[in-house]
């Protein structure tokens, strides 16, 4: 009896523990305020139940498109920053977390930075209580509208009971004429370190940094691809970190540069240009789970391209056109602006304005129109003015087989290993699928009935840490089969269905 109570104990913790992956399950967007009348104040989108959930919030910090967060293994906010300043989780200034980014610029901005991708997190590789923060503004806001500082900042969340105080802060990391924004970053093929990108304005140099437990090496200099200006818009390693993506405003022009990333070396490949003749001025890019498709949404298009095709600028395919949609009324057009790959597997697109919607690509593993990118398709219960954070792939591991995965206390690459847990069970045909660590493929889900025959099956996105699946109302009670299948590979468990 004493066995049997130990197992139904463990069987109600794990899926709190399954579901404990979520470093960036939280995303903070929206305007400071309480005013639900006005349609004023602060969204949560919540994604550790396996679809977002999605909450008005009241607070004091705003955001732009500059936001960046960070959770702790149970999903819980340790701090957020809107290139203004660091917040903590009691929606105050962290200790010591004003002042961020010293500049004129900067001053004119406390609701919060407008440029897409001015900051992201990085975690220590030597501590779980040290964060880094890397984060730049414009420097010179009547002049070359130039960052002329990359800086660092770091938290420390065992300070000030828990909420973390900024033990550093403004360290300038580098200082030249960068371009504005892009600031993205990739596990290194070790699994632990991490690679910083920054790209030199005026110049074809990418500039990298690396993160290890003895601190920040660099700078790294490679002269490779276009000769750029003082652009801005958006870049992303693809969740595999094969991939390398920056696209830009040039001028009056917009072009996108993809690269092989080698992650060992940090060294940028192969680049393809593509040059984008549609008068976009909404530049954004997010990678499709399984690293195959870019989608590149560019105000009023959403365009996908194969990275995997021998020819990438051929494999072009437009798969929106902005219908004439505005939230709430004109001239708030929901057209297409800076993206994001979401935990629950599907990409989100802003839409350029303060508007009380967001787009959605439901299928993004799928080529063409199949991907299912849904326009407006995600309501809000405030004005969002394109806040989406800038998460790397966190859970990326080392690379098995690589020359640099000599890292003997880590883990190969995520391998899928088909340990889940299927909640709650029984269930009315509503459940999560939650999965003990990230798995680095997609799979497929069937369910079998009692005479071997696939009644149901979905895709399942890599990288994701939990799944909500809602199976038609035609399935009866009774018990089934649950199998995930992942290349030559598969898992099952009893799944009970009692709809009384």
């Amino acid at each position: 009896m004493k066995n049997v109570f130990f197992v139904i104990i463990l069987l109600l913790l794990l899926p709190s523990k399954l579901s404990s992956q979520g470093i960036n399950n939280l995303w903070m967007m929206g305007y400071g305020g309480s005013n639900p009348p006005a349609l004023l104040g602060g969204v949560d989108m919540n994604f550790s139940s396996g679809q977002p959930i999605i909450s008005y919030i009241p607070r004091e910090m705003e955001f732009k498109r500059a936001v960046s967060t960070i959770t702790d293994s149970s999903g819980n906010l340790l701090f957020v920053t809107n290139g203004f300043y660091i917040a903590d989780a009691t929606d105050d200034t962290m200790q010591n977390g004003s002042g961020l980014n010293p500049s004129v610029y900067t001053s004119w901005y406390p609701d919060g930075l407008p440029p897409m991708q001015m900051n992201i997190i990085i975690p220590d590789p030597a501590s779980s209580n040290i964060y880094y923060l890397f984060h730049t503004t414009v420097d010179d806001p009547v002049g070359d509208l130039l960052s002329k500082y990359l800086y660092v900042s770091i938290v420390d969340m065992s300070q000030n009971s828990g909420l973390g105080s900024v033990t550093i802060k403004n360290q300038i990391l580098l200082s030249d004429s960068l371009t504005i924004g892009n600031l993205t970053a990739c596990k290194h093929a070790n699994g632990r370190d991490w690679w910083l990108i920054k790209h030199k304005a005026f110049s074809n140099l990418y500039v990298f940094f690396l993160i290890t437990p003895f601190g920040i090496q660099g700078p790294l200099i490679q002269n490779i691809g276009k000769y750029r200006i003082n652009d801005v818009g958006q870049s992303a390693f693809s969740p595999n970190g094969n991939y390398f993506a920056y696209y830009n405003l040039d001028g009056q022009n917009a072009d996108i540069e993809i690269f092989n990333f080698n992650r060992c070396t940090g060294i940028l490949s192969n680049p393809a240009h593509i040059a984008i003749n549609d008068s976009a001025t909404g530049v954004g890019i997010a990678f499709s789970p399984n690293s195959q498709f870019l989608y590149v949404s560019s105000l009023r298009y959403v365009y996908q391209f194969d990275v995997t095709s021998t020819n990438i600028p051929a494999t072009q395919t437009t798969v929106a056109l902005w219908d004439g949609f505005y939230s709430p009324n004109p001239p708030f057009g929901t057209y297409f602006d800076i993206a994001q790959l979401a935990p629950d597997g599907k990409i989100y697109i802003g839409t350029g304005n303060s508007t009380l919607h967001l787009h959605v690509i439901n299928q993004p593993d799928s080529a063409g129109l199949a991907c299912d990118l849904v326009q407006h398709g995600v309501s809000l219960p405030a004005f969002n003015y394109n806040s989406l954070p800038n998460h790397p792939n966190y859970f990326l591991g080392a690379l098995a087989g690589s020359p640099c995965d000599s890292l003997t206390s880590l883990n190969d690459d995520l391998a899928f290993d088909f340990k889940f847990v299927v909640y709650p069970n029984p269930n009315s045909g509503v459940f999560n699928i939650g999965y003990q660590l990230p798995q680095n493929t997609s799979g497929i889900l069937e369910i079998y009935d009692v005479n071997g025959r696939i009644i149901w099956s979905r895709p399942l996105p890599a990288w994701s840490t939990l799944q909500k699946i809602v199976l038609s109302d035609k399935i009866t009670s009774g018990i089934y089969l649950i199998v995930i299948k992942a290349g030559n590979g598969y898992s099952s468990r009893k799944l009970m269905i009692d709809k009384d």
